[in-house]
């Protein structure tokens, strides 16, 4: 009972507006703000605002439930919560899971968003196998009743996050690209109907499935599997909608730089005693995918010096040229684009389509907390291979948010009075001591 009331009571102020919450939350942490150091102080208030938005998972009403997830996305997108989640890991990941399973769509959305962000957050090891072991089926399930692109999209972008940090069999990155697939391009059957997918659920899965190609080895799969995806993704590129054009492109790309051409090749090789493996099925696979990839570099052409016409907004159409640009260059000239880009005082290179295409996904997925995620979590550093060079700088001031700096430091805030009340009693104790050691002196005197 009295959790329960807790419990409400945290609601109530996760209800309230930011500004009556920060206080109010800040005033339940006033005891342990002794410490004349900003940092713990801003995660001691940091820790109550989530466990109230955890609090809230619970409830019954689903506005509640998606404005306390919410919260927890906005957390974990703008610092990483270790401390957090080594207290309350299990219980986050079962009530996201939970509402995927019985939530709203937008609900769904950001509780994949959660779950995404969580599984980052981990990095490698067993929390992180835990979020793809009891995430995939319930994802997989919920895919199968499509109700609209933002909840799909969500649910295969999350597919897709938590399977890249935590897959390490290729059999487990396998399972959640053909979960993809299956809803690209399902195998009609009696209990199959196709079903007309939305431009950006296309692209949402496009990209999620090219996503997770980039931790993939080309030579485990066939011609047969290439020729499947190859004439997928061409067909993409006569769609309307440039989102789509765009995803499939990157797709198409990264297969080419992935594929080994010559391993195709030697499916044509005899054997040693003469005969051609496969009869004539491997040769013409081979010579297949060297007709596709004519037919895509005419489309890739095409794309690339577009004038208009399909689709409307400039920007996207000068994306769509840039993009095909570098595209056409690769499947020319073999050479993939060298990208830069500017983290704090360092810089983050791509050499490889694979790597351009974990950039662009890892920045969509953490849209303004990329830069900050690329700071301090040591995963996607991992990733990247980037090693930011302030992280090692000695006295570097913790940077705070403009309500935080409200809320420590200004004159009137919980921090100020309490370091004024710790100042004080040890102003007390130092008068104390100084008092007692005059007593003393002056006995001795006496004596």
């Amino acid at each position: 009972m009295g959790k329960r009331n807790n419990q409400r009571k945290n609601i109530a102020m996760l209800d309230s507006d930011d500004e009556n919450s920060s206080v109010s939350s800040s005033s339940t942490a006033r005891s342990d703000l002794m410490s004349v150091s900003g940092t713990e102080e801003v995660q001691v208030d940091k820790d109550s605002l989530l466990e109230q938005a955890l609090d809230a998972l619970y409830e019954k009403r689903g506005s509640t439930r998606e404005k306390a997830l919410a919260a927890i996305t906005d957390a974990f997108n703008t610092n990483l919560q270790h401390q957090f989640v080594e207290k309350k890991f299990a219980t986050l990941l079962h009530l996201c899971l939970n509402s995927i399973k019985k939530g709203s769509s937008k609900e769904i959305a950001l509780a994949c968003h959660a779950i995404g962000l969580l599984a980052l957050t981990v990095g490698y090891g067993d929390n992180a196998r835990e979020i793809l072991e009891e995430s995939v089926i319930p994802i997989s399930q919920s895919l199968k009743s499509q109700s609209d692109s933002l909840k799909t999209a969500s649910l295969v972008e999350c597919l897709a996050i938590v399977t890249f940090v935590s897959a390490t069999e290729t059999k487990e990155t396998e399972r959640s690209m053909q979960i993809m697939w299956q809803l690209l391009h399902p195998k009609l059957g009696s209990n199959v109907v196709a079903v007309k997918l939305p431009a950006a659920v296309i692209t949402a899965a496009v990209s999620a499935w090219t996503f997770l190609l980039t931790i993939m080895d080309g030579c485990t799969l066939n011609s047969k599997d290439w020729q499947e995806y190859i004439s997928y993704f061409s067909t993409l590129l006569d769609k309307d909608d440039r989102s789509v054009r765009i995803a499939a492109g990157e797709a198409l790309a990264l297969i080419f730089e992935t594929i080994s051409i010559e391993k195709l090749a030697t499916e044509n090789k005899t054997t040693p005693d003469g005969s051609v493996p496969e009869g004539n099925k491997s040769r013409e696979g081979y010579t297949h995918i060297l007709g596709l990839k004519s037919k895509i570099l005419n489309q890739v052409r095409s794309l690339s010096a577009e004038a208009g016409g399909k689709g409307s907004a400039k920007k996207d159409l000068n994306s769509q040229r840039n993009l095909f640009k570098d595209v056409l260059e690769f499947l020319e000239d073999d050479h993939a684009p060298d990208i830069s880009m500017k983290i704090g005082g360092d810089s983050l290179q791509t050499l490889t389509w694979s790597e351009l295409i974990k950039l662009n996904f890892m920045k969509h997925f953490l849209g303004g907390g990329f830069i900050k995620h690329m700071q301090d979590n040591e995963f996607l550093q991992d990733v990247f291979r980037f090693t930011p060079k302030r992280k090692h700088l000695v006295g570097v001031k913790h940077q705070m948010s403009s309500s935080e700096k409200r809320m420590f430091q200004s004159p009137n805030s919980i921090l100020n009075k309490a370091r004024t009340q710790f100042l004080n009693k040890q102003r007390m104790l130092s008068k104390d001591r100084n008092d007692g050691h005059f007593a003393v002196g002056m006995g001795d005197e006496d004596m």
